[in-house]
């Protein structure tokens, strides 16, 4: 019988500890301003299939532990932020412009890194192109 209590309680606190790591996950993040000028940036890599090869290839090396294969915010390590990585595919996330993707994800903030001393220009560029293959 205690054998069973000790059991029932440890599932009891492994389970309220998963919702709170879900609930915690699933707050959403604050705007995340950019400048005008970073906001007018636009693309200078071409869309072609040499580019989305060197952006999916980053991204899946990169990006995708956090924010998933296919950008819906459901990588391994994703799910244990504070704040929810993002859904790549909603026209919110569709709505911004290359160079606010380009600034965000060379500059970071919170948890998400800068990757402005670890990705090169022209690949983060080619990230941007695919992160645009993810609209519903």
């Amino acid at each position: 019988m205690k054998l069973r209590i000790l059991f029932a309680s440890v599932l009891l606190l492994a389970f309220t500890a998963s919702q709170t790591v879900n609930a915690q996950a699933q707050k959403k993040a604050e705007a995340w301003p950019v400048t005008a000028a970073e906001k007018s940036m636009k693309n200078p890599v071409a869309n072609d299939d040499a580019t989305m090869k060197l952006g999916m290839t980053s991204w899946m090396k990169n990006c995708a532990s956090c924010h998933g294969k296919t950008g819906l915010g459901d990588g391994p390590k994703g799910r244990m932020t504070k704040t929810h990585p993002g859904n790549f595919s909603t026209a919110e996330f569709q709505t911004a412009t290359d160079g606010e993707l380009f600034a965000r994800t060379k500059i970071g903030r919170g948890e998400m890194p800068a990757y402005d001393k670890k990705i090169p220009d022209n690949e983060i560029w080619a990230m941007v192109h695919f992160m645009r293959g993810m609209e519903k």
